[in-house]
């Protein structure tokens, strides 16, 4: 075994590393994981110029390959696993980087929970290591479980202030965790302080959108988007994603041929296989349909683009949305692609387990609502409705399934249960424009 070098990194941890110039370009990579920008591939490029071999980067390489939740970069993934074994072997390496490793390990073996408990027990140790929690930030969001995502920010809050680089950016993922657990004021409070910090935190910008969308502060939603979207052009996809918000807000004020035109221009502007891209054009088109609005052909190359994930299922909230695509234009692409989520339940990891809890119902069940099988709808969501956070996804997000279960209950006569579900819904948001319609629509 070589012996081990190590650099610290901008927030004082030790990296076994080459040198303090990779090291520097090891963090500028993290920094840009965090801020979401588009240039963050080619800072990757570059640390691993400076040191192809460093075991960090090497792991950092395998994770970014991960978050697409794509079967070939899944592959990547490995061969980057291999890799950094292979180099911490030859070069020896901290705890913290071991534990690094071995979260990349469960994570390419599918168990997310297992990765999950990996930075955890970094995070103990290192509450500074922004890595760790960005990524337990990330799959405590699509475990679905708003608590833990709270939790896991208030842990590691005793290591970050504003001396600390990066704090920003954990101001932002405290706001997000704050507003999924339905602390609304400090939710606002943290993000709109994240953005003071930087106005180009994508994240931390966003944060404070989903506070406006859970309180139905419409006008406010859309000044507050459109101030800061112009700043997010460094971005990468995400950017798509904040106008995603911006749009629910003007569906909020009927304005949906502007929306369509957002549509094109700034939701999907081209088609991409990226999950996100999917997911936010997706649920887009079914609410302008679910609000009278023509979208004409524009299912045709999401359905294009799900049909390709057949036999994935790496992450079943994106799974549930290639189904609405398949399920809006092509019936045979939706069987096929519900016949293989319910296959992969039986399969190991994380993402089976979900799936075979709801997953597979409720890809099934969103194609049976574009058939008119309402019933069939209720009776599979209804039972399950509880496990619709495992999915992951935020509260807007899964909104969606919570409007077509009570419009699926309607349209098949069971106004009883699509009148308490209303009065929940109206429950938790009180000024919801859709709510108010529905409900005056049931007591007539």
């Amino acid at each position: 075994m070589d012996k081990a070098t190590t650099y610290p990194d901008c927030r004082g941890l030790p990296v076994t590393i080459a040198s303090a110039e990779a090291a520097a370009a090891l963090d500028a990579t993290i920094a840009g994981y965090q801020g979401m920008r588009a240039d963050t591939g080619d800072r990757l490029k570059e640390a691993l110029t400076l040191d192809p071999d460093c075991p960090l980067t090497l792991t950092l390489r395998g994770y970014f390959m991960l978050l697409f939740a794509q079967a070939a970069l899944a592959a990547k993934a490995k061969e980057s696993l291999a890799a950094a074994e292979a180099a911490a072997a030859k070069r020896g390496v901290t705890e913290r980087e071991r534990r690094h490793i071995a979260a990349l390990r469960a994570w390419c073996a599918g168990d997310s929970e297992a990765a999950l408990a990996q930075w955890e027990a970094i995070l103990a140790e290192h509450p500074r290591d922004a890595l760790a929690l960005r990524l337990a930030h990330y799959w405590h969001f699509y475990i679905g479980d708003p608590l833990k995502l709270r939790d896991s920010m208030a842990r590691v809050l005793r290591g970050w202030d504003g001396s600390v680089p990066g704090y920003g950016f954990v101001l932002g993922c405290q706001a997000f965790a704050l507003e999924e657990s339905g602390d609304y004021e400090a939710a606002e409070r943290a993000g709109r302080d994240a953005v003071e910090i930087n106005a180009r935190d994508a994240w931390a910008v966003h944060a404070v959108a989903h506070v406006l969308e859970m309180q139905d502060r419409t006008q406010e939603g859309i000044a507050w988007l459109n101030r800061y979207i112009p700043g997010l052009a460094g971005c990468h996809n995400f950017r798509f994603h904040t106008t995603w918000h911006r749009c629910l807000f003007y569906l909020e004020q009927d304005e949906g041929a502007f929306v369509v035109d957002l549509y094109d221009r700034e939701v999907w502007p081209e088609s991409a296989p990226d999950y996100l891209d999917i997911c936010n054009a997706a649920s887009l088109l079914w609410r302008l349909e679910e609000a009278g609005v023509d979208v004409g052909n524009r299912w045709a190359e999401l359905a294009k683009q799900s049909a390709t994930r057949t036999g994935e299922h790496l992450l079943v909230f994106a799974d549930t949305h290639f189904a609405l695509a398949l399920g809006a234009v092509d019936p045979a692409g939706a069987d096929a692609f519900i016949a293989s989520a319910r296959r992969s339940a039986a399969a190991t990891g994380t993402q089976a387990r979900v799936m075979g809890e709801i997953g597979a119902e409720l890809c099934a069940a969103v194609v049976d609502y574009r058939r008119g099988a309402y019933g069939r709808v209720v009776d599979a969501l209804l039972p399950r409705r509880a496990l619709l956070r495992n999915i992951g996804g935020s509260h807007a997000q899964r909104d969606l399934f919570e409007k077509m279960l009570i419009l699926a209950a309607l349209a098949d006569g069971r106004k009883a249960i699509a009148a308490e579900l209303v009065a929940d819904r109206g429950r938790r948001r009180p000024n919801n424009t859709w709510n108010r319609r529905l409900a005056a629509r049931l007591a007539a």
